[in-house]
């Protein structure tokens, strides 16, 4: 029993690190219709950038929302530059564009830092919290770090002017503009958000798993399940879905199909939502008349 309960929390902490990253996928997904193939890149050398500040003795927090800061700036330029120009063109140019921008940070990251594997400090302290066996400290920072920016969005979305303007353009754009939204500005602000995002999940995964130029691929892949479990256009959705991802396949893993094929439990989630229902858990079921 207790290990099976060590495997519930240790899950519910990667878990939010999934659910920090398909909360991302989500925000790209709600003003473009398509998934950002470049988010786990991009949190990847949000990664470093936080890497080599620590490294050059700047205190953790510090370099920590410094990071948070300049891929914001990053993610809004990216959409001003790559994706505004192909946002009204065919689809496939977008997907390509997006598979272009995951090749360009993936060899930067190498270039830049090198493909060796390189250890990143974690800002929680070694020592287990109140002495228990069940969970790192760590992994408890991470559910809560995953929860106050949940907090934070949820109140940006639901209590501001600037969030219901981005949810209005999210829902539909063309009607925003009708009513005197800056249409142009707010999908930089999503991005923006999207990328800070990725930028706190990289920096969280990054103690667990060693930072290195290729570390997100796996979690991309389960950020995408949680995605499509909650609900590709709900944010809240894919919050609980990365939980129940993470529990998923810790609990999995440890119980009937052994680490090496822990992999295979998104890949099946991927396709058993998309067979039984493509909305997911929480999204809107869309019918459009031909």
């Amino acid at each position: 029993m207790e290990a099976l309960l060590h495997q519930i929390l240790s899950g519910l902490a990667t878990g939010g690190i999934y659910a920090s990253l398909a909360l991302a996928l989500v925000m790209i997904h709600q003003t473009t219709r398509l998934v950002n193939f470049a988010q786990g890149e991009l949190a990847t050398c949000s990664a470093y950038l936080a890497w080599s500040m620590t490294n050059a003795g700047v205190p953790y927090w510090i370099a920590f929302a410094a990071t948070v800061a300049i891929s914001f700036a990053v993610g809004a330029a990216i959409e001003r530059v790559a994706i505004r120009p192909v946002s009204r063109g065919p689809v496939l140019r977008a997907v390509i564009v997006f598979i272009g921008l995951m090749l360009i940070f993936n060899s930067l990251s190498g270039w830049v830092f090198s493909y060796t594997i390189k250890p990143f400090p974690s800002p929680f302290p070694a020592e287990p919290l109140l002495d228990n066996t069940y969970v790192t400290t760590h992994e408890v920072g991470v559910i809560g770090v995953t929860s106050v920016v949940v907090l934070i969005l949820y109140a940006f979305f639901r209590y501001t002017r600037t969030g219901l303007a981005l949810r209005a353009v999210a829902a539909n754009a063309e009607s925003s503009r009708l009513v005197g939204i800056r249409v142009e500005r707010m999908l930089g602000l999503g991005w923006g958000m999207a990328a800070a995002v990725g930028a706190i999940a990289g920096m969280m995964v990054a103690p667990l798993v060693f930072l290195d130029p290729n570390m997100m691929a796996g979690v991309l892949l389960y950020a995408f399940a949680a995605a499509l479990l909650g609900g590709i256009d709900s944010p809240g959705g894919a919050v609980l879905g990365g939980f129940l991802v993470g529990v998923l396949e810790n609990v999995l893993g440890a119980y009937l199909i052994g680490t090496e094929l822990k992999l295979t439990i998104a890949l099946a989630l991927i396709v058993g939502v998309l067979v039984v229902r493509p909305s997911g858990l929480f999204g809107k079921v869309v019918v459009a008349r031909v």
